[in-house]
């Protein structure tokens, strides 16, 4: 049997608290071995209610730590590259949220850090592993659907909490960073390609100053991806793939649930009212975290690629760099290429 890979988790944030941990405690090849916060209260409190062995009232702590091989790394977006490269020195593998860094000169910095240090740096986009995205991809590819000419996104909630960090311009919030890269990735991911040029439009919040409301297009050479997403919106999420013989609804595609199946519809739109057209696959109950967790695992023990490269991180990150610009410009911006 394959040595499960000892992590450690660099902060007490939110999503590891509620998602990330939870799932990788099912892990078959990743064990949680220790936690870090800049709180050692925090640390032991996160500890105790996950059972896990470790706690650390430092992140320095954490990543010297000689048993720990692989970091967790879910602090705030601005601290993503610094902490990353720092663990990596460290000798220590790293699966960093989403988004990975601010910039691309940032993204790339951690590729050249992964590369100097040889050790496995990739950026969880969990949603990259889950079946429904990888059946979404087969069905695409295999012309379910015709020739894939758009995909369309919604993806929203409602936070106004000032002290929330996706409500901080400093720390990198706005609705962009921290769900719009959710369509940038899938739709290159299924489009099987980079965008030429992106278009976007932004409203900021008067007091935060982030974008709370964001809209885009890419332009593919297959065709185009336009999505909205926003921070203070009903919350609600969908992405659609419509092609020239049908179309593929993933019904919950970010947030996928862990207690019941996750659904795809196929409707060739022969029936545009009454729906009988349409048919539903159901994707067994899954955790996308605990998937996530076990391929980045297995990808050090074999010494292969991870789901969500460097190099990919560098091409997403391009992607929204050049939206940040389309603002700015009031014009079409090409991403920068790797």
């Amino acid at each position: 049997m394959t040595k499960k890979v000892k992590w450690g988790i660099l902060s007490a944030a939110s999503i590891a608290r509620r998602r990330a941990v939870p799932g990788m405690l099912q892990c078959e090849l990743a064990e949680v071995a220790a936690v870090a916060s800049r709180s050692l209260e925090k640390a032991r409190q996160f500890a105790q209610e996950l059972s896990i062995p470790r706690a650390y009232g430092s992140y320095e702590e954490l990543i010297n730590d000689p048993e720990i091989e692989a970091i967790y790394n879910p602090l705030p977006n601005h601290l993503h590259v610094e902490w990353s490269i720092r663990a990596a020195r460290r000798g220590k593998h790293v699966l960093c949220e989403k988004p990975v860094a601010r910039t691309v000169a940032e993204a790339r910095r951690l590729l050249e850090a992964r590369d100097k240090y040889g050790v496995r740096v990739g950026e969880a986009f969990m949603v990259r592993s889950h079946p429904q995205w990888m059946r979404a991809q087969e069905l695409v590819r295999g012309g379910r659907i015709g020739k894939l000419r758009s995909a369309v996104c919604l993806f929203s909630y409602f936070n106004v909490n000032p002290e929330n960090v996706r409500n901080s311009v400093e720390l990198a919030g706005g609705a962009l960073m921290d769900i719009g890269c959710y369509p940038v990735r899938m739709s290159r991911f299924i489009f099987g390609e980079e965008p030429v040029r992106v278009l976007a439009c932004m409203e900021l919040d008067p007091s935060f100053k982030t974008d709370r409301l964001t809209s885009a297009i890419l332009e593919f050479a297959a065709g185009q991806c336009i999505f909205t997403v926003s921070t203070q919106l009903i919350y609600y999420q969908r992405m659609q793939f419509l092609g020239t013989e049908g179309r593929l609804d993933i019904e919950i595609p970010f947030n996928a649930p862990t207690d019941k199946p996750s659904r795809i519809f196929i409707d060739d739109g022969k029936d545009l009212y009454a729906g009988a057209s349409q048919v539903a696959e159901s994707l067994p109950i899954c955790n996308q975290f605990t998937i996530q967790a076990d391929l980045f695992s297995k990808a050090i023990r074999e010494n292969q690629e991870v789901p969500n490269s460097m190099e990919d991180a560098v091409c997403n990150t391009a992607v929204i760099e050049a939206l940040f610009r389309s603002v700015q410009s009031g014009k079409w911006e090409k991403p920068e290429s790797l």
